[in-house]
């Protein structure tokens, strides 16, 4: 219930907002082909529901093996580079940096180094959630307290107990938000992917209606993107709370 009552002030706010967008349509006579009204984007669903259907489910696809397979690659790295202090220091400036090469630039290489099946769009899904879940990791190990670190080896403890007991559950917290800000990216980064070159996806279905001129069904991958990040979202809020339990312990330890 306390969800629900969270989410809604956003719902109320996005209801008025589409009721704002229906009327100034309606009032102004704006050309479906410029601005299409909420009734025609959700008509557009409907109408097209099967075909939008297919290419959502091969942009999820995608989109959840990468970010699957980031995430274990993120952790793999927190946990060497936690481990390997020097090489922290050697491979931390140059993954800052190779956040600075645009999505842009990277979905055509991709495809021109890799082809057109999966392979590309996977990789670049990874190259854009890899980082945000890597940053959150190692500045949730760096917030374990000096003291309970100093306890832990006054009692024997070695750098592998110390991790597990300590480091990885003060970690839990920061590591979520790095899920959660990464998750965002995952869709967005499989859309970039498909428009350099797919056979099918969500960023085909928008390529194509856009050539067209049909901004109703633009607008209705749009929304459908927008559902499926906020499940991937809504999903990461449920293992959370489901996987909040055995960490907390260490989420106590960090106050």
């Amino acid at each position: 219930m306390s969800v629900l009552r969270q989410l809604l002030p956003a719902f109320f706010l996005a209801a008025a907002l589409l009721a704002l967008w229906q009327g100034y349509c309606a009032w102004a006579d704006v050309s479906p082909l410029i601005l299409p009204a909420p009734s025609d984007v959700a008509r557009g669903l409907w109408v097209n529901r099967a075909d939008l259907a297919r290419h959502a489910g091969a942009t999820l696809l995608v989109a959840g093996l990468g970010f699957s397979l980031s995430v274990a690659f993120a952790f793999a790295s927190s946990v060497a580079l936690w481990f390997l202090p020097a090489l922290r220091r050697g491979v931390l400036p140059l993954m800052v940096a190779s956040q600075t090469v645009p999505i842009v630039a990277l979905a055509p290489l991709m495809v021109l180094w890799f082809g057109f099946g999966l392979l590309p769009k996977i990789l670049l899904v990874i190259l854009v959630t890899f980082f945000p879940m890597l940053v959150s990791l190692l500045s949730g190990y760096a917030r374990l307290p000096q003291a309970y670190h100093d306890q832990l080896v006054s009692m024997g403890a070695g750098r592998g107990a110390l991790f597990r007991r300590a480091a990885l559950p003060v970690a839990r917290p920061q590591f979520f938000a790095g899920l959660r800000i990464s998750a965002t990216y995952a869709i967005v980064a499989t859309i970039f992917a498909e428009y350099a070159g797919a056979r099918q996806g969500l960023g085909i279905w928008i390529l194509t209606a856009k050539n067209n001129f049909r901004a109703d069904l633009v607008l209705s991958a749009v929304v459908l993107s927008a559902f499926l990040t906020l499940s991937l979202l809504g999903l990461l809020h449920l293992i959370d709370r489901l996987t909040g339990r055995r960490f907390r312990g260490g989420d106590d330890a960090a106050a």
